[in-house]
């Protein structure tokens, strides 16, 4: 007969109408040692739930939303690493703070544990005065996280609201133009016409696409900067072929603007750890801007290399180069010079480049002179 896990749920202290406790959720098998904890959590004010069942307390976690959970690791069927695990990969409970207890905090283990989304170990014995500086130093830790989540989130509404209607619209009018212009005088219309009409429409829609999948990339990638387990909301990445995926995507992009002649490609092969999409998106983002910003006729130049450090991917452009600043000030929603050039875009290309490489554990390098072209590099760890 199998035993039934222990579930206790303290009784709330008594509050006013509208106060709102602190709730932490204890997973311990050794009924003392909950006990103990739940014991000085409720007398310094937290709500507390305790468990001495992790596959329970995976479940409590999902119901009851807890403020933070304290879990010992040595349980039964599913021990605390595994309820570590299925919490952070669930969205709904992904950025809990979790401290693991453990009487064996031997150095692998811990090292485990952070790689699954630990905050904070206490190795046993522990005091009362220790588990409440540990609880109170993760939960003033994630206050601060979720209010630079929420400053970026407001800053992000802001700006996306003063770029955005220009650049939706933009090729949105070309797209109702041509669709009008067809459909009022299609019985005038000669085959040849209406076939670069609709090549123009397509082209609008494709950047119609490309601007909103890019406004939803940034807007994911800029909360991932301040989420509290931002690797547990990456795409499930794999071992790629690099060359092939490179090599593609030049060619897709060089025929979209009419320069396949122009593309010059030096590539070598490497298997790197990351999402396809991802990989994929940056290096559309580089060739684009190689591409827009240079003379048809000019040179784009794609090559990469293995070094000590990682997989180097470069991008070559004869474009009109920039400045020192203007590198420094790369960011999405920054166009330089738009008064003096005529562009389209939001400025949001290479921001989401730097991000992706950041997220990955690698970076981004923009060498450029104006007047001389640009070299983008994209550095990658191999897998």
């Amino acid at each position: 007969m199998c035993r039934r896990p222990r579930v206790r749920r303290s009784p709330s202290p008594a509050r006013s109408a509208g106060s709102n406790l602190t709730k932490v959720l204890v997973i311990e098998d050794e009924r003392s040692q909950q006990a103990f904890v739940v014991s000085v959590l409720r007398q310094n004010g937290f709500e507390t739930l305790g468990t001495d069942d992790g596959a329970e307390g995976i479940e409590l976690a999902v119901e009851q939303l807890p403020d933070l959970i304290v879990c010992d690791i040595h349980l039964g069927v599913v021990d605390g690493f595994e309820m570590l695990s299925a919490i952070r990969k669930n969205p709904s409970t992904a950025s809990i703070p979790f401290i693991l207890m453990t009487a064996l905090a031997d150095r692998e283990g811990m090292r485990h544990g952070m790689e699954l989304g630990a905050d904070d170990y206490l190795p046993k014995p522990f005091t009362g005065a220790e588990l409440i500086s540990a609880v109170n130093a993760r939960l003033e830790k994630h206050r601060r996280l979720m209010k630079d989540a929420g400053k970026k989130l407001d800053e992000l509404r802001i700006s996306m609201s003063a770029m955005l209607p220009h650049e939706l619209r933009t090729p949105l009018n070309g797209i109702l133009g041509y669709a009008d212009l067809m459909r009022k005088q299609s019985d005038d219309l000669q085959a040849a016409e209406i076939a670069r009409m609709s090549e123009r429409m397509y082209r609008n829609a494709r950047r119609l696409q490309r601007l909103v999948e890019n406004y939803l990339l940034y807007a994911q990638l800029e909360l991932q900067q301040t989420a509290v387990h931002a690797e547990h909301l990456r795409e499930e990445s794999h071992a790629i072929n690099v060359a092939e995926m490179l090599e593609r995507t030049g060619r897709v992009k060089s025929e979209e603007f009419n320069r396949s002649s122009d593309l010059l490609v030096r590539l070598v092969d490497s298997s790197l750890a990351i999402a396809p999409g991802y990989f994929s998106k940056m290096a559309e983002e580089v060739l684009d801007n190689a591409f827009r910003y240079s003379k048809a006729g000019s040179p784009v130049k794609v090559e990469s290399e293995v070094r000590d450090y990682g997989y180097v991917y470069s991008v070559t452009d004869q474009g009109r180069g920039m400045s020192p600043e203007q590198i420094g000030g790369i960011g999405a929603f920054v166009q330089f010079e738009r008064k003096i050039y005529e562009q389209q875009g939001s400025g949001l290309g290479l921001t989401i480049v730097a991000r992706l490489a950041k997220l990955h554990g690698g970076n981004l390098e923009v060498q450029s002179r104006p007047g001389n072209g640009t070299v983008v590099k994209i550095t990658l760890p191999q897998a």
